[in-house]
């Protein structure tokens, strides 16, 4: 009686773990059916958006899995996305104003000719002059752009050697005087006397320092003022140009240092400026490992452009 018993108790028992196998064999085939199907579903939507960006779509987004590693994906994904965005929009601008800035000269060529043409004027030095200046301005134009694209590449051949920022200031501002004085435009220089020494490429730091200058005296109008300080602390020296000329509205000054982006379109290109020497100016500062920076208080309050460049 008591074997029977016994044995009927170990044939529940393997009834039991086999139905309890059985019902765990289902729930984990249940289970591994709705996850494949959830990642198939989410990689089946990356591939898609992968697809349509490939087509120039920049646009498309992917929504993010409940799965934290395909969430990570996801996001990757998304951040890969926005910046292949970014990257097109900007060149999109920056084909769209490169035409712009080539359209203007070409324009003033075109005319002085038909001028000539017409008779309308003599093909004396008055039209020379006007041909030569615009074809200098598409040349510059082409060169600068040349120098933007090899210093955003790390492409500037940099030939470093120690110097005194003081010295570098120095000789920015009196190569700059003769410019100022035409304009009546008040230059004042404050070294910092005895800063540390800067190892940069000498040329390249006097292109910045000269583009600055050249930017402050085109902003600001006679009788106004233009102050060039050097500064020296926490393991760098800076060297700022402050003025007293038109400033910039905080809207603009995120873009300041973008190819060809010009706050007050007109007076900007009047003036001379092919529309990237600020540009330049930054990849420059970035190759020695240091910064370019902008502050303005507003609207016909002056504007201060600051390089910074590390201690030797």
């Amino acid at each position: 009686m008591l074997a029977h018993s016994e044995e009927a108790f170990n044939t529940a028992g393997t009834l039991a773990l086999l139905i309890g196998l059985l019902i765990a064999g289902t729930g984990a085939i249940i289970v591994s059916v709705l996850v494949s199907r959830r990642l198939r579903r989410s990689l089946d939507d990356l591939g898609a958006a992968a697809s349509r960006i490939s087509d120039g779509d920049y646009t498309q987004r992917v929504e993010e899995p409940d799965s934290r590693e395909l969430a990570t994906l996801a996001e990757s994904f998304n951040t890969m996305a926005t910046r292949l965005d970014s990257v097109e929009t900007s060149r999109r601008r920056l084909l769209t104003d490169l035409a712009h800035e080539i359209r203007t000269p070409l324009a003033s060529m075109e005319i002085c000719v038909e001028s000539l043409e017409d008779g309308a004027i003599e093909a004396g030095p008055e039209a020379w002059h006007i041909l030569t200046g615009q074809i200098d301005r598409i040349a510059r134009l082409a060169d600068d752009l040349g120098q933007v694209s090899a210093a955003e590449e790390g492409r500037l051949n940099l030939t470093l050697e120690d110097a005194d920022p003081d010295q570098l200031a120095g000789e920015a501002v009196l190569a700059a005087k003769e410019g100022y004085e035409r304009k009546r435009v008040g230059l004042t220089f404050e070294p910092a006397v005895e800063a540390p020494l800067v190892r940069v490429d000498r040329t390249r730091i006097a292109q910045v320092l000269g583009n600055l200058l050249s930017n402050a005296l085109r902003h600001t109008a006679e009788d106004g003022q233009v102050t060039v300080s050097v500064l020296a602390g926490h393991g760098a020296v800076r060297i700022a140009v402050s003025d007293t000329g038109d400033g910039i509205e905080a809207e603009h000054l995120p873009h300041i240092f973008e190819r060809f982006y010009r706050a007050d379109t007109a007076r900007d290109r009047d003036s001379g400026g092919t529309g990237v020497g600020l540009a330049i100016s930054r990849a420059i500062a970035l190759a020695h490992g240091g910064q370019l920076t902008v502050t303005s208080e507003g609207r016909g309050r002056g504007a201060v452009l600051t390089l910074r460049l590390p201690v030797r």
